[in-house]
């Protein structure tokens, strides 16, 4: 895998001489795929990070779906690309894609509880994102019945005084504990 990876940095660099434009082209569109999302979603870490070295606004560049090249790696179980990514830049986790959604959101909406610690850990401030809904991602793991997401983001809440989020209200007008109680979610309930 090393010498794969160390090829594909080499013909990087190559595509670079070739055209000197290959990583500056996509900034002149809204939206683009670019050589980072096609690493990202093939879990090519080493050479995701350098395109990210060399351009590190391409990890804010959403693709015609309005994904990411963090949610690229996501959404097609890169585990080690997604982990070098959020190492190397946290605020990747705060990129918010089609419908306001980032890379938190996901993470609470798959339930996997070990990239949501690490989110939360690498980015502390991502818990005050919002989807266009006005949802936070408390709101999300309550609506789309992740007892387990909660449980960690109710917790972190706590730890971290950022107690307001449970106060916010989504585009209906509803807090989290509003969502609990619309959606017969008691166990939800019990943690206020």
């Amino acid at each position: 895998m090393d010498a794969a990876q160390d090829h594909a940095i080499i013909a990087l660099y190559n595509s670079i001489n070739s055209h000197r434009n290959y990583l500056e082209g996509p900034n002149d569109q809204l939206f683009s795929e670019t050589p980072l999302h096609r690493a990202a979603f093939q879990g090519h870490t080493r050479l995701a990070l350098e395109m990210l070295r060399l351009k590190p606004s391409l990890g804010k560049k959403l693709n015609l779906d309005g994904l990411s090249p963090l949610d690229m790696a996501l959404r097609h179980g890169r585990t080690a690309t997604v982990r070098g990514l959020i190492s190397y830049d946290p605020n990747l986790i705060r990129v918010q894609g089609r419908g306001g959604i980032t890379p938190l959101h996901y993470v609470v909406e798959m339930e996997n509880i070990d990239l949501l610690i690490r989110f939360l850990l690498e980015c502390p401030s991502s818990i005050k994102d919002l989807t266009v809904r006005q949802e936070t991602a408390v709101h999300i793991a309550v609506r789309k019945r992740k007892i387990e997401a909660f449980k960690v983001l109710f917790g972190w809440i706590k730890r971290t005084d950022n107690t307001a989020v449970l106060t916010w209200r989504d585009e209906e007008g509803n807090t989290v504990l509003h969502v609990a109680a619309l959606t017969n979610q008691p166990e939800a309930c019990s943690f206020y």
